[in-house]
């Protein structure tokens, strides 16, 4: 069954709403006022002197206005698309009525005009819809002048542009509209995909669109970033964090807790109480403090010295975690979402984040390779 029948073909007659707020409905609606009257009034004194019983203002020039006023992005409503486009239509109609007029058949004049006007704006690169109405107009109004092309035609189109880039960057709209700057040999490998994909989707869909391709890449990049915003922000402590947790307690000797530290390749261990709350955190850098390792020079001797057990009753080192441990121990809920942790692993110094749950009792750990691997998953979730 062909696809006009397999689903409610009469919605694509259905208006879309004009996805705008109200402030830029205002600003397109009068900066269409501004340039027609501003084109209106210049050429409207200075016409007759020009040349007299010529329009000081033609009618497809209400259409480039909406153009170059509403959708100023457009690739179409470009100065070279509007001069151009309108200038070249003009000449072609006016050849169409040199050369169809003998013919004594104003249709296929008229059919002709707006089919060469468009194979002419395609090989110019000055594709305008009004460029059509400007071919045609040259023939519904018998005009056999070429000189009609430049004056109105292509004067009232400069006098257009001019005042489109004036109001557009009045009020702050990029006009004529810029593109991006070509991609150089340093982009990333997902730049240089995204490239490649929307070249061949659109070599695949093979139709004009009036919106550029940068323009394009520009929105997708854009709508990957928020979507990548959304993921992120959805995502909670008890997703990513670290459930295999390695602790000690406060009476754990420190040749204990450092052996435990080597054999699991970590950098911290979380104290807990018999309850399993969090009492302390003894890291890599407790160790090198209760060392006094500061300066290089005896590195081992004073490590050794550190966690090896005293025999005896006095001892005047460290003999525990609790004695060398990190009491003020930041920590999250496992409902928390993750992004309120970034700023702490990126400001504040911390790499391990225990995570607590009812109670109050330790869940989990969250450590900086949990974050990365979080943000690896929110971009791509096949990581």
């Amino acid at each position: 069954m062909p696809r006009l029948f397999s689903r409610p073909w009469w919605r694509a007659f259905r208006p879309q709403p004009t996805g705008i707020d109200v402030r830029e409905r205002i600003r397109l609606v009068l900066g269409a006022l501004i340039g027609i009257l501003l084109t209106g009034l210049l050429f409207h004194g200075l016409g007759p002197a020009l040349a007299p019983g010529v329009p000081w203002l033609v009618a497809p020039l209400g259409a480039s206005a909406v153009l170059v006023f509403a959708v100023p992005a457009s690739p179409m409503a470009q100065p070279w698309a509007v001069v151009g486009g309108n200038t070249v239509s003009a000449l072609v109609g006016v050849a169409c009525v040199h050369a169809v007029a003998g013919l004594g058949s104003p249709a296929l004049a008229a059919a002709l005009a707006v089919a060469l006007a468009i194979t002419a704006m395609l090989a110019l690169r000055c594709l305008h819809p009004p460029g059509g109405a400007s071919a045609l107009l040259m023939v519904l109004g018998g005009v056999a002048d070429p000189t009609f092309a430049f004056y109105p035609v292509m004067l009232n189109s400069l006098v257009l542009v001019v005042a489109g880039i004036a109001y557009n960057h009045a009020t702050r709209r990029a006009y004529p509209h810029m593109q991006l700057a070509p991609a150089g040999p340093r982009v990333s490998d997902e730049v240089q995909q995204l490239d490649a994909d929307l070249d061949a989707v659109l070599a695949r869909y093979n139709q004009v669109l009036d919106v550029s391709r940068d323009d394009l890449k520009a929105l997708l990049l854009q709508t990957q970033l928020r979507a990548y915003d959304r993921k992120l922000a959805e995502v909670r402590c008890v997703d990513v964090m670290s459930r295999e947790l390695v602790t000690v307690e406060f009476g754990t000797p420190l040749q204990d807790a450092w052996a435990l530290l080597q054999a699991r390749r970590i950098k911290a261990l979380p104290v807990v109480d018999r309850a399993f709350r969090i009492a302390g955190i003894v890291t890599l850098a407790d160790f090198l403090r209760a060392a006094d390792l500061t300066v290089y020079d005896g590195f081992d001797d004073k490590l050794r010295r550190l966690i090896r057990s005293t025999r005896g009753v006095y001892s005047s080192k460290p003999e525990v975690v609790g004695q060398i441990m990190t009491r003020n121990v930041r920590v999250a809920s496992m409902h928390r979402h993750l992004v309120d942790l970034i700023p702490l692993f990126g400001s504040t110094g911390h790499h391990h984040i225990p995570i607590i749950g009812e109670g109050e009792r330790l869940v989990g750990m969250i450590t900086q390779s949990d974050v990365v691997a979080a943000l690896g998953r929110a971009v791509d979730p096949a990581v």
